[in-house]
């Protein structure tokens, strides 16, 4: 079996799911180079529950987890299959660690389906989610993508979806395509270890700039889970494409394991999507 990349997609406004632009076309371009995976796992900021936990449904439902966004976008419906099955795998690679099987609470929701829609349009292969769990530190969730890694060896691609820096707070119409310097600072930050040290990323919780980039973790987790990935396989991650949205977002996003950063879109200049989020959006 082909050993799978990884990757951690700053996801952004959920109309990215709709829209093409240079962030969409480097997810497209992503889809396109990596191996066909057996299964695809997403740890996503919008699981975020007191619990570690799968889907382990045949068939997940698409969640529509946001507001105050256009009827289209709540049409969307990403009918991918499920894989019951891996629930036993991913328990076993992080024992003693408990991982619960959940059969009917989640599904698929827009931190993953945004994001696939693009990457694997045909939604032809089996999507499983894993939650973040909220009542656990840093170094848990480093672990946690430590132990996912002989995943990759099995055919399943694992992607991390959220923000590096994810203020919502602190979202400025007059910003579309720009970040705070605060934001640039934090993001340059992470960037800076996820390119040479991944396992230090946890130690970004010290940063100056930490409490601005991270109001909520939620969004920032997922990056652990690469990043934990790549320090336990002696690697480091590639910039897929960056850049910033309204002036409190991040859209870097890193793949582990690729060839190269340009050849999965690195260098897409499209333009970015046009106007800010709607008031009171949860993006």
């Amino acid at each position: 079996m082909t050993l799978m990349p990884a990757a951690f997609i700053g996801h952004g406004n959920p109309m990215n799911a709709l829209e093409r632009n240079r962030y969409t076309e480097a997810w497209r371009a992503f889809g396109r180079a990596v191996p066909r995976p057996r299964a695809i796992l997403v740890v996503s900021a919008h699981w975020y529950v007191h619990a570690t936990a799968v889907t382990a449904m045949p068939r997940p439902r698409t969640i529509h987890d946001f507001f105050g966004f256009p009827g289209e976008l709540f049409d969307v419906s990403y009918d991918a299959p499920g894989l019951p099955d891996l629930h036993e795998q991913v328990a076993d690679v992080v024992s003693p660690t408990w991982v619960g099987a959940d059969l009917d609470s989640w599904g698929i929701d827009h931190g993953a389906w945004s994001v696939l829609l693009h990457a694997f349009p045909e939604a032809d292969i089996p999507v499983v989610q894993m939650s973040i769990n909220a009542l656990k530190g840093f170094d848990y969730h480093l672990q946690m993508g430590a132990a996912l890694a002989p995943l990759r060896e099995d055919g399943v691609l694992v992607i991390g979806s959220g923000n590096v820096v994810h203020n919502l707070g602190g979202v400025s119409r007059a910003l579309p395509d720009a970040g705070f310097d605060w934001a640039q600072r934090f993001d340059s930050a992470a960037r800076e270890l996820m390119l040479t040290d991944p396992g230090a990323v946890g130690r970004l919780d010290g940063h100056r700039d930490f409490d601005l980039a991270v109001p909520t973790p939620d969004h920032f987790l997922p990056l652990l889970y690469v990043a934990g990935m790549a320090g336990a396989t002696g690697t480091t991650a590639d910039v897929l494409v960056d850049g910033y949205a309204y002036g409190s977002l991040s859209m870097t996003s890193y793949t582990v394991g690729m060839p190269t950063p340009d050849a999965v879109g690195g260098g897409f200049a499209a333009p970015l999507p046009d106007g800010p989020p709607p008031d009171g959006a949860n993006i």
